[in-house]
């Protein structure tokens, strides 16, 4: 690349950044991409660092050393959250939604691509902290949800079927209990799709018992791999035996009247919970620097 002036090198600077998130990026990267002085680097990435983090992009996190770097992780702050999760809630409290068994129609939110990288997001702004290697998630729905998680993170996405699929090779299979209609089930996942010991976030895109969750938790188990943390869109309440305890809820349907079509969507865990996530973050930003 040749020489740029610094408006340059800011604009190219910052659109690596956000195309690269949980990076460890050094500083001989940049200067010798850009040809310059890594002082001059340094004092652009402090420029490009009050910006995001006044513009609630996200953070820079300065690494010291001879590996360290600099680090760009998405973020939210809690004004835009609380935004984004009422503006979500009044999405899905529209009646015609009602589906037989107490279920939401969903399909026109899990396919808005904008809405989708929004509410991932979301949980990666949560989860950024908690040392995450790969997403999981159950076919098909919850996959839009779990790639747009897994692109902030920079992870990849472990994709759970209730089939076997020869272009997937050898299969690890499990049989669980659904929660709800109290069936046995099978899911799947291939042999390759995860390493032992890895750090796993699971994501759903809805749940009333948790029995597709704790069917993904068990299966996790057969791969000697990690649960960190329990990600769901939508969780209805008043089940009477919840499969899941630990989990981070967008919104919660709290009232399903199919007689009157009526629907009660409110704000789930996410926001408590994000905010004493949001001090832990911070401490460790103060840590590095």
């Amino acid at each position: 690349m040749k020489k740029l002036k610094r408006s340059g090198r800011l604009v190219d600077m910052t659109n690596f950044m956000l195309q690269n998130p949980h990076k460890l990026i050094s500083l001989t990267h940049f200067s010798e991409r850009y040809q310059s002085a890594k002082s001059s680097i340094s004092e652009d990435l402090a420029i490009i660092k009050e910006i995001f983090e006044t513009q609630s992009i996200g953070s820079l996190l300065t690494i010291p050393g001879a590996s360290g770097g600099v680090k760009f992780i998405p973020m939210v702050n809690k004004e835009e959250a609380t935004m984004k999760i009422e503006e979500l809630c009044e999405m899905l409290a529209v009646s015609d939604r009602i589906l037989p068994g107490g279920y939401l129609y969903m399909m026109d939110i899990l396919g808005n691509p904008k809405l989708m990288h929004e509410i991932g997001r979301l949980f990666a702004s949560f989860f950024a902290t908690k040392g995450i290697d790969a997403v999981m998630t159950v076919a098909t729905k919850g996959i839009p949800i779990a790639y747009a998680v897994g692109h902030y993170l920079d992870v990849p996405v472990s994709i759970v079927r209730r089939d076997h699929r020869v272009t997937e090779g050898s299969m690890v299979s499990i049989n669980y209990v659904s929660g709800s209609s109290k069936r046995i089930q099978t899911m799947s996942l291939a042999r390759r799709s995860l390493e032992p010991g890895a750090n796993v976030l699971i994501i759903d895109d809805f749940m009333k018992a948790g029995g597709t969750v704790r069917g993904m938790m068990d299966l996790l188990v057969e791969f000697q791999a990690n649960v960190i943390g329990i990600g769901v869109l939508v969780e209805s309440e008043g089940e009477e035996e919840r499969l899941v305890d630990n989990y981070i809820s967008i919104t919660r349907l709290s009232k399903v009247d199919v007689k009157e079509k009526e629907i009660s969507v409110e704000p789930g865990n996410f926001l408590e919970e994000f905010i004493l996530n949001m001090e832990v973050l911070q401490y460790e930003n103060r840590t590095y620097e």
